[in-house]
């Protein structure tokens, strides 16, 4: 399905751009999070028309994408988790936990859908997170897990 980009995208485009997508990915993600309209010549022109103000948009996206970047450039967030005696963790940190984590210590206020833990976090330790801020920035924190204490 041919849809026109109203976002600057990774691995898919720039805005303006008319792609080829799956009609699923089309109709179910870009178009419903109004990333993307229907590639008709009428819509086509009316993206053309709003081009610098979507870029305008882009440019002001991507500076609050830097300066949270910078905010949280290489650091170490803890979270206490409980564990079981051989030191695995019940379940896993995911990335809404992350997400609020986030939130409590910094006061920055972040999608999970941007927070990619490299491997999955089901472990006492140091993990590496990749934050997808903007189709050009990307940056990273670690996330130390360590054992909560049980109160007796």
């Amino acid at each position: 399905m041919k849809i026109v980009l109203l976002e600057n995208l990774r691995k898919l485009g720039s805005i303006g751009e008319v792609i080829n997508v799956k009609r699923g990915y089309a109709r179910n993600f870009l178009i419903a999070q109004k990333k993307a309209l229907f590639a008709s010549e009428k819509n086509i022109k009316e993206v053309e028309k709003i081009k610098t103000d979507l870029n305008k948009k882009d440019q002001e996206k991507k500076r609050v994408a830097k300066e949270i970047a910078e905010k949280l450039k290489n650091k170490t967030l803890e979270i206490k988790k409980l564990v079981t005696e051989n030191k695995e963790l019940y379940g896993s940190v995911k990335p809404t936990e992350i997400s609020k984590l986030i939130k409590e210590k910094e006061n920055i206020e972040l999608s999970s859908s941007l927070i990619q833990p490299v491997t999955e976090i089901k472990s006492l330790g140091e993990f590496k997170v990749v934050l997808n801020l903007h189709s050009e920035i990307e940056s990273f924190i670690k996330i130390k897990v360590s054992p909560e204490e049980l109160v007796k």
